[in-house]
């Protein structure tokens, strides 16, 4: 497990345990045999924290943009991960994100964003990844004395259009 998956389960379950809400973040492992659904899951009786959530980690030196055919995986049936998510989303009744922490270089600060997994989906069928500049117009996850402030329904709800009216207006 990376560090941004690690710090991003333990910052939900610990919002759980301050916030006296019933739910729990945990990471399925990965096998070479089996495929591995997601990142993060969190159950939850509350629907707004029944999720599922994919990370990836970029370096932002090294590349420009998030790519569906570099960044994600293609499975031994020929199926892409997108896909697989999307099917496990539909089957779970879960709400998926694309958590994308971007690494800026030494002594910079990393950055993390949340992106709807229905854009993701949208960006999947046309065949466009997301550039680092777009990625930056998603809802920035904000830190806190070492942890992510869980805020899904921003998260879910936000789109970059919106995040980007709001930044201009405010």
């Amino acid at each position: 497990m990376n560090d941004f998956e690690h710090t991003l389960k333990k910052s939900f379950n610990e919002f759980f345990i301050e916030n006296n809400i019933r739910g729990i973040c945990h990471r399925l492992k990965q096998s070479p045999f089996e495929t591995q659904l997601v990142d993060l899951l969190v159950d939850s009786l509350d629907p707004d924290y029944y999720l599922a959530i994919e990370c990836k980690s970029i370096d932002a030196t090294k590349t420009n943009a998030l790519y569906f055919t570099q960044h994600f995986t293609i499975d031994r049936n020929n199926l892409h991960q997108v896909a697989r998510i999307s099917d496990f989303l539909y089957r779970s009744g879960r709400r998926g994100l694309l958590a994308v922490e971007l690494r800026l270089g030494s002594g910079r600060k990393k950055n993390a964003y949340m992106i709807p997994w229905r854009e993701v989906v949208e960006r999947f069928n046309n065949g466009v990844g997301f550039t680092i500049d777009e990625i930056q117009e998603y809802a920035i996850i904000q830190r806190k004395k070492g942890l992510y402030v869980i805020d899904p329904k921003r998260w879910q709800n936000n789109s970059r259009i919106k995040e980007k009216n709001e930044r201009q207006d405010g």
